[in-house]
């Protein structure tokens, strides 16, 4: 039966302040917490016109104003392999698990693929939105598929790697699709022997040192480098990096290298090239800086903090003057990684 609104505890005007890593003071005209699938599929039938708006860890959300409509936070749980042989497993992992508890799961159980992904904040249904990725590995490395619910008619879809169209830092949930589908489970394919150790990208193999080269060195150190980078968001409001690393071909390259010699790129393929969003904000001096109630953080310049009392307005005013800048001084369009709402 779908028919179960009495049993559906929706909350009116709820504050998102303790939900958004940001810490910024918004609320929602409706607010349900998503534990049941039939609940999520009742939910969606009942409010139909509304806007609605998933949330998950809400580490990679701007909220500018008060949120019209339902807000959905999701919390569907567990974590099961569903395949296995000799040499991989396939994990089938709910949409409100914690990112990063999935990825010391996998560690412990001795599961290889996203060690270099530990710490990422934010939930499991978030991962595929946006392709994460950190230290050389995304997620579309290990992605198999994710099922998903449409928020107009309710149906459900499983949409493979191919067909998730990943890119950097996107996929068709971000682009083509953004709104119309709600993940509620990924699956992951892990290798349980043989791994492939990715510790080239940054300063994972400096980290790691003498130690020996395994699954859990490598997340020590990912996690090691993340926390003295970020600062930790129950003291300081912020969601990790705000923008991402612009991409440019050749010439651009070759051009950018030639009026900044000390630019910092690497080389993703032939014809392109990554510029360190990090580098050219610190070029332009905003490392550090304050600006009433936000700021730059001194230890990571990709990351802007609420330093109290901030409203996502200040926030987005910021970032707007650094991507000015940053395009009057390299001709680079520097684009936010987190969601504007």
């Amino acid at each position: 039966m779908l028919n179960r609104n009495f049993d559906l505890d929706i909350k009116s005007n709820h504050s998102l302040e303790k939900l958004n890593t940001f810490g910024l003071d918004v609320a929602s005209e409706s607010f349900f917490i998503v534990k049941d699938l039939k609940d999520l599929r009742n939910i969606l039938l009942k409010n139909k016109n509304k806007k609605i708006t998933v949330l998950g860890g809400g580490s990679n959300i701007l909220f500018t104003k008060f949120l019209d409509g339902l807000c959905l936070k999701i919390d569907l749980k567990g974590i099961d392999v569903i395949e296995e042989n000799e040499k991989n497993v396939i994990v089938n992992v709910m949409a409100g698990e914690n990112w990063n508890d999935f990825v010391e799961w996998s560690v412990n159980n001795g599961f290889g693929g996203i060690e270099n992904l530990s710490l990422i904040p934010g939930l499991v249904g978030a991962a595929p939105i946006q392709n994460i990725g950190a230290y050389g590995v995304e997620l579309k490395d290990v992605f198999v598929s994710c099922n998903t619910i449409n928020i107009n008619n309710q149906t459900e879809k499983e949409f493979d790697e191919k067909s998730c169209l990943f890119g950097y830092r996107t996929s068709r949930f971000k682009t083509i699709d953004k709104n119309v589908y709600i993940i509620t489970s990924i699956k992951i394919r892990l290798t349980k022997e043989k791994h492939k150790y990715n510790i080239s990208y940054g300063t994972v193999k400096e980290e790691i040192g003498n130690r020996e080269i395994n699954l859990k060195s490598i997340s020590k150190a990912v996690i090691k480098i993340r926390k003295s980078k970020l600062p930790d968001t129950d003291h300081i409001g912020n969601c990790g990096s705000f923008f991402k690393n612009p991409v440019i071909n050749e010439l651009q390259y070759l051009q950018l290298k030639k009026k900044f010699p000390s630019i910092s790129t690497f080389k993703v393929k032939k014809n392109e090239y990554k510029v360190s969003a990090a580098w050219l904000i610190e070029f332009l001096k905003y490392k550090g800086k304050s600006f009433g109630n936000v700021g730059i953080y001194k230890n990571q310049a990709l990351v802007l903090v609420n330093l109290g009392g901030a409203t996502g307005k200040e926030v987005l005013s910021l970032a707007n003057k650094i991507i000015s800048e940053v395009y009057s001084t390299f001709k680079l369009s520097l684009q936010p990684e987190v969601e504007i709402l």
